[in-house]
Order: C-alpha cells, then structure tokens, then sequence
C-alpha cells in the first residue's frame, strides 16, 4: 500500500490505555500504555512489559473508559532500541522509561473505541489491504486480509503472527518468497559457507567477529559471523531464525563496552548437513534519510 494512503489513515495522538491480559503461565497482569498513532481499528502503542504476537488483550481507553478486546499483531520495534536490558530469563528491568512498540489491532469493529469520527473509505478505495503470506512452520501460502497495524509489522519486525489452519495454532507469517527456494550446491560440506547464499552487491571477506544478535522479541544470541561485507553477513546458529525476520545486530561485539546495534534482516537460510545448525544470510537494512 503506498505510503501516502498508509499517513492519512493514521491519527499521531497520545492516548492513555490500562492493558489487562493473561502472562504463559497463566498468571494475569496489568500494564500502562499510550499510543504512538492510531486508526480506525488499531494502534501502534507504547509499552513497558513484553507481549506476545498472536494473544488477545484487554484494553481501555484511560480518556472515555471505552473497553475492548485486542490481538497484539507483534512489536514493531524492538525494546532493546529503546534502551531495555536483557537477561538469559527476559527482560532485567521494566523501567516505564524503556518500551517497546506493538501493533495492536481492535476485535470488535463496531465500537468506536477511540471516540474519534473517521473519513468513510470511498468505494473505489480497497478498505482492506492484501498481501501474499507464507506460514514459516508449514510453508502454507495464503493470500490475507491484514490490517494497517499488520502492513506495520511486517515492514518492520518482518514476521507475524496469524492463525494457520494447517497448523492448527497461530504461527509465524511472513512475506511468501518471489523466487523458488535454491537448492544447496552439492558441493558444500558441513561448515563450508554456500557461495550463493544470497545476492551480494559488496565485496565478501573471511573474518570471524563475535556479534550479538537481538530479535525484536528479545531474545539475544552471542555468537561470531563466518564473513562480512558492508552490506551483510553469514553466521552460523542452532537457534532458529525465520526468512524476513527483522534483528538487530552489533558485530565486532565487545561485552565489556557500548555497542552499536544495526537493523538488519535475514534473508537466506541453510541447513548444515548432520548437524542441527543452520547458515543464516544477513542484510543490513539501510538507514533512511
């Protein structure tokens, strides 16, 4: 959807909300929030504990004590951009100060939740925007109705969460891959980098540098890549990343001193053959101006 249309949908305001919902454990919680900007059925908010892409919360509206029931479509930033601290267990601290960004999007599309009268949608207008989805645990393809908050998610974190019929449960959605998925080179031993990995527009050197890896979930690797140019990296992980999933990474990494982390984005995986790892193809996402 162009950019253009996506802005003049979208209300910048800040509004206070009170978020009730169920932790894994089965034990409930309460959080403070406020929205970064806002649309007819959705938000993008800030808040201080983490959440989980696919589980329903719910919400109020602090100002008119409105109430409904929302599904948190997955961060669209992650919290350690925002200055919070990770430990093996999560987060060390919920300091109010450092949140992350979620989109969020309203169940009940009969409620005018946010007490704000929006422009009708014209008939010659696609009211719902499409997008060619694949299921990143079944590879299931689908073509989907999603959101604007959803359009968000995946521009940023480049996963979604979506119920899959195949799998019976909400999975990781991403965008279906344009190109039929290369095969290994025959040649290619275990721990022998592929030479067609991924495209690569920058010269290539062999250097092992450790890095950390951050997903916008939280979750950290402390690991090494394989090689390295200005335009991506290789690294090898037993941990699981999916195609288009948006990371945060800070190669050379030294634990000692501050790191710089740079957005980044998988965009090649493979498997090494009698092991449980796998090579993961890295594109640094370029900064805008």
């Amino acid at each position: 959807m162009p950019e253009e249309k996506r802005r003049s949908q979208r209300v910048k305001i800040s509004v206070p909300l009170r978020i009730h919902g169920t932790d894994s454990a089965g034990r409930p919680y309460e959080c403070e929030a406020r929205t970064v900007d806002l649309n007819r059925h959705g938000a993008r908010v800030r808040v201080a504990r983490l959440l989980v892409g696919g589980e329903t919360i719910r919400v109020r509206n602090v100002g008119n004590r409105r109430e409904a029931l929302f599904r948190v479509a997955g961060p669209v930033s992650p919290l350690t951009k925002e200055g919070g601290l990770f430990g093996v267990l999560g987060p060390v601290s919920e300091d109010p100060t450092k949140r992350q960004c979620y989109g969020i999007e309203c169940l009940d599309t009969t409620i005018n939740f946010w007490g704000i009268t929006f422009p009708r949608v014209a008939n010659s207008e696609a009211s719902t925007p499409t997008a060619l989805l694949q299921c990143r645990n079944c590879q299931t393809t689908a073509l989907l109705n999603i959101s604007l908050v959803e359009v968000d998610v995946l521009e940023t974190a480049g996963i979604l969460s979506w119920p899959c019929d195949a799998c019976r449960e909400v999975t990781p959605w991403g965008f279906a891959k344009k190109d039929p998925e290369r095969q290994p080179h025959p040649e290619s031993a275990a721990g022998e980098l592929p030479r067609d990995l991924y495209f690569r527009r920058h010269r290539r050197v062999s250097l092992q540098l450790p890095m950390r890896i951050q997903k916008y979930s939280g979750d950290v690797e402390i690991t090494s890549c394989q090689d390295i140019s200005k335009g991506g990296l290789c690294f090898i992980s037993e941990k699981h990343y999916y195609a288009g999933e948006g990371i945060l990474v800070a190669c050379p990494y030294n634990p000692s001193s501050q790191n710089i982390d740079v957005e980044a984005q998988i965009v090649r995986e493979e498997e090494i053959e009698g092991t449980n790892s796998k090579i993961y193809g890295v594109k640094f996402t370029p900064a805008e101006d």
